[in-house]
């Protein structure tokens, strides 16, 4: 007799079940990579009436950390976009929304947001857009929108090309310069300031602190880890100090430096191509979202595309067809 069972809390299993001669062979099933997401999305696609130029490796890219429910509940709500829409088929506008709504929430049409503020998140996320293009190893932009969601006014959004499991110094300094590059476009169009960037600023100083403090990426500190996790918090959730004082001065020094340099290339580019960053806002402020190939034509000092418009079939598609599932996707990556 062959029993086979299947748990996600294999933490909480009883010791009993595991001694040798019960389940003698453990397979660790992970998340899908990008090929196995494009392979899952293909079996749900199939059920489909009919779907129009839709990029099966394109949604996989963009989905990283998703599971095969979650990619399931995905298309489901691609078909529910199509069938709101009274639409004959189900195209990547579809499912780009559908994508959205699974990261950041529904669109919020019925915010209401004065003309300046509406200007100055362009500026904020062309400044992402603008770094993220012009930095060498950096994710490509798949888009970008200024049309509100849940908490944010604006997404910056970027795919990658591939699997990543590592992160490397270089794509982590770049990191840090894309997510200054909002702050630095008000600063330099608006002369203003706004508490937009306050997230930016919280990911760039974690991500550089953790450089300096765990992944010995500092050439000043060297590879030794200043940061325990394990021992962060004492008896009674005070405060358990691993370094001297000394080494955290010099720990705050080193992540100061790696972000003013970081911020000081980000201005640079930001500075040097004010022409392309008016016609990026010029283009959110006429369409409210622009994808790569529309960036692409801006970045080349060409006029940008309008939106693509896809065509669509004669195939019936109503909501009766269509099942719902609950799944909440994982958080979105750096942006």
């Amino acid at each position: 007799m062959i029993v086979i069972a299947a748990t996600n809390r294999a933490d909480v299993l009883d010791k009993a079940l595991l001694r040798p001669g019960r389940f003698d062979r453990q397979v660790q099933v992970g998340l899908p990579d990008i090929k196995g997401r494009e392979q899952i999305l293909k079996v749900h696609l199939r059920k489909l009436p009919n779907t129009i130029g839709v990029d099966a490796n394109a949604l996989a890219r963009g989905t990283p950390g998703f599971s095969g429910a979650q990619l399931a509940n995905l298309v489901n709500e691609a078909a529910l976009f199509a069938a709101r829409r009274n639409k004959t088929s189900v195209d990547m506008n579809d499912f780009e929304d559908a994508k959205d709504k699974l990261y950041m929430g529904p669109e919020r049409k019925s915010m209401v947001i004065r003309e300046e503020e509406r200007r100055a998140t362009a500026y904020h996320e062309a400044g992402h857009a603008l770094v993220a293009e012009l930095l060498p190893g950096t994710d490509p932009v798949h888009k970008v929108t200024i049309m509100p969601r849940g908490f944010a006014l604006g997404v910056t959004w970027q795919l990658p090309e591939h699997d990543q499991t590592s992160m490397y110094k270089s794509k982590m300094l770049s990191d840090i310069a894309i997510l200054f590059g909002g702050h630095i476009a008000e600063e330099v169009f608006i002369n203003q300031m706004s508490t937009g960037a306050s997230n930016d600023f919280e990911r760039a100083t974690k991500m550089a602190r953790a450089m300096v403090t765990k992944y010995g990426m500092s050439d000043a500190l060297g590879i030794m880890v200043y940061e325990d996790e394990d021992s962060s918090q004492g008896y009674f959730g005070s405060s358990s100090r691993t370094i001297s004082e000394a080494t955290q001065q010099k720990v705050d020094e080193e992540v100061r430096r790696m972000l003013e340099e970081q911020y000081d290339i980000a201005r640079e580019l930001i500075e040097g191509n004010q022409e392309k960053m008016h016609a990026m806002v010029d283009a959110l402020m006429k369409w409210e979202t622009i994808d790569r190939d529309q960036l692409q034509d801006i970045l080349a000092g060409e006029d940008p595309r309008p939106p693509r418009v896809y065509q669509h079939n004669e195939v019936n598609l109503s909501k009766n067809d269509i099942k719902t599932t609950n799944s909440t996707p994982p958080p979105l990556p750096a942006m």
